[in-house]
């Protein structure tokens, strides 16, 4: 009997190591090449596929490259955005791929398949995180019905009533800020030079920490500082990040990582714990929207603001205009919620800095179906690097001048036919605050219609897709024909 129940034992775990052993040669071996196959008879091209790693340790090797060099205003910025996937382009043309691991990523930077990628989340979904969320959570990773109750819950924090709320504190931490600005400058007598990129750093932590946590200022930029250390940790671990539970390996790297991610869950904890407890969410999914907002908030937002000192430096009857513009708002008086709609040109300035210089590059899908996209046919598993800061500088989308300072370009908006990601990127929000609707539909210059597309251009037209001029000269013709003594003849 003893014998029997040993045999069976033994059978077991041997059935277990040869199917794990075939799952492990199919995830690193058979299945890569199956995908590299059906991608290159479609007229794809690439690396060839290295086993596991696959072009990692290249890609590694181009960012320690290009991140300790200097950037010159008059550089092109499209080889330094993106700089691995723009070689990549550069070398295999604009149908190819690169492999993220045993993983082959496709480059897409046509706006038309970007558009439908992002407006079909089911199908293409986002990648399963593993070290990603050691950094940043939330809405960012989530999918599906989840994801539509956490969208649910902190959209309403981004109404328009609740935004005017926040004008003062913001203004409270700018005004912090030029304090210390002016007096260094008084205390040099002459003329300083300001390294004003820490400063903004402050700045930004100092809004988000203000406006939305109403906590102090040391907790949100310690809570900074440690995302830092996060992410210079995460580019020494990231040639492995591909392989499912790298991250628990205990290696120095990783212990780091795990000790910073518990400090910052125990800093957002306490700074929770004084806010509003019944929120829908629990205390782990909150502290996970929490570090997506200080995390996408402060870095998005502070580089924002110097590449727009930058440029405005470069261009400075650009920041004359916004100057003027500025003061024939608000005149003396101190800013205000509605006087900030009617900046226009310093919109239309911020807009073009966010189009040179995009937050985020580049966005990740993966096909979670055999799909088709356009004249390729992809299966399960292949992924898609959006590249966007290649978009934004395309100039076959931008003309001859995509490199160039033109804020004139969004003198429409960005309702045309520009391929704007940050501001276009094919999603909708459901309006049901009465005091928003009322903004929006008041507001036809800044609230534009969408443009059509070919099908619904062709069942409908007319008044319905018109703005501005156009659509005030078909009202004219049109309503008299609704005259209350017409409509009497009528009935």
């Amino acid at each position: 009997m003893d014998v029997t129940l040993s045999s069976i034992f033994t059978s077991i775990i041997i059935v277990a190591i040869i199917r794990w052993a075939v799952q492990l040669i199919n995830w690193v071996w058979l299945r890569p090449k199956k995908l590299e196959k059906c991608l290159r008879n479609q007229g794809l091209n690439g690396n060839p596929y290295r086993i596991l790693i696959g072009d990692m340790k290249d890609l590694i090797r181009f960012i320690k490259e290009t991140q300790p060099k200097s950037i010159k205003i008059s550089d092109d910025l499209a080889p330094r955005i993106s700089h691995y996937y723009y070689q990549s382009i550069h070398k295999f043309g604009e149908n190819s791929f690169v492999w993220f691991g045993p993983s082959p990523r496709l480059n897409i930077e046509d706006p038309e398949l970007i558009k439908e990628i992002l407006s079909k989340p089911d199908v293409f979904r986002k990648p399963a995180p593993d070290l990603g969320t050691i950094i940043v959570g939330g809405l960012l990773y989530l999918e599906g019905e989840k994801w539509a109750k956490h969208r649910k819950i902190v959209t309403p924090a981004f109404h328009l009533h609740k935004l005017k709320n926040t004008v003062l504190a913001i203004r409270l931490s700018c005004s912090s800020m030029l304090h210390k600005w002016e007096a260094l400058v008084c205390s040099n007598e002459r003329s300083c030079e300001i390294d004003v990129w820490p400063y903004l750093e402050d700045l930004s932590g100092d809004m988000i920490s203000h406006t939305a946590f109403a906590s102090s200022h040391e907790e949100g930029i310690r809570i900074f500082q440690l995302q830092k250390e996060q992410v210079k940790l995460s580019l020494q671990i990231l040639q492995w990040s591909f392989i499912p539970g790298w991250r628990y390996f205990p290696t120095k790297a990783n212990r780091s990582l795990k000790a910073i991610s518990k400090e910052i869950q125990s800093l957002l904890r306490e700074i929770q714990e004084h806010g509003n407890k019944n929120m829908g969410m629990s205390i782990e999914d909150v502290i996970e929207e929490c570090k997506l907002f200080y995390f996408a908030g402060s870095e998005t937002t502070s580089n924002l603001l110097v590449w727009t000192m930058v440029l405005l430096s470069q261009h400075q009857e650009w920041q004359a205009r916004a100057r003027e513009e500025v003061f024939q708002v608000f005149g003396k008086e101190e800013p205000t919620a509605e006087g900030l709609n009617h900046l226009k040109t310093v919109t239309m300035i911020l807009q073009e800095v966010l189009r040179l210089y995009p937050p985020a590059p580049l966005t990740v899908r993966t096909c979670t179906e055999t799909v088709k996209l356009k004249n390729m046919t992809l299966p399960a598993g292949v992924q898609m690097s959006v590249l966007i800061g290649q978009l934004h500088h395309d100039p076959k989308i931008w003309g001859d001048d995509s490199k160039e300072f033109k804020p004139q370009r969004f003198l429409q908006g960005v309702s045309g036919e520009n391929s704007f990601i940050w501001f276009r990127p094919s999603l909708r929000l459901n309006v049901t605050d009465p005091e928003l609707m009322k903004e929006i539909l008041t507001k036809p210059g800044l609230f534009q219609k969408p443009h059509p597309d070919p099908i619904r251009g062709t069942i409908v037209g007319g008044l319905l897709f018109r703005e501005n001029e156009k659509w005030t000269k078909h009202a004219k013709i049109i309503n008299p024909a609704f005259h209350l003594e017409k409509v009497k003849v009528i009935s």
